[in-house]
């Protein structure tokens, strides 16, 4: 019995003490998505005019950056980017076309999922689509 209570003990500490030193790791060395603006604003722009703007960002963690996700709040708002993984210090951008073919006012988000070390941002885009 004092065996299998000496060796219970042993597993715990093992595995809190390794994962205890797993986390102080991770937390140096995690991707971090750091954009240049979160929103947008087109001002008045004419219908069917140019709707594509950027979001450009760098990865400014230590470790690559991989955006797994970018969802737009309606099929109006086309996201483009890169599948492929940022490494430290680069940067990119994120292009979103809105379908300016309707006149009203622009308040739409884009999602972006990543494994960041704050996983999820959201983008907006606002402004107003006049009529010719």
């Amino acid at each position: 019995m004092k065996r299998f209570i000496s060796t219970l003990v042993l597993m715990f500490v093992f595995v809190f003490g390794v994962n205890a030193q797993t986390s102080k790791n991770a937390q140096g060395t995690q991707a971090e998505i750091t954009f240049e603006k979160l929103e947008h604003d087109y001002g008045e722009v004419p219908q069917k005019g140019n709707g594509v703007t950027e979001f450009k960002y760098t990865n400014t963690g230590k470790a690559p950056l991989i955006i797994s996700k970018v969802r737009s709040s309606c099929g109006c708002t086309v996201p483009k980017w890169s599948k492929e993984p940022l490494m430290p210090g680069q940067s990119a951008s994120i292009t979103v076309k809105y379908n300016t073919n309707n006149v009203g006012p622009i308040n739409k988000s884009v999602t972006v999922e990543s494994n960041a070390k704050t996983p999820r941002v959201i983008l907006k885009i606002k402004g107003k689509v006049v009529k010719n």
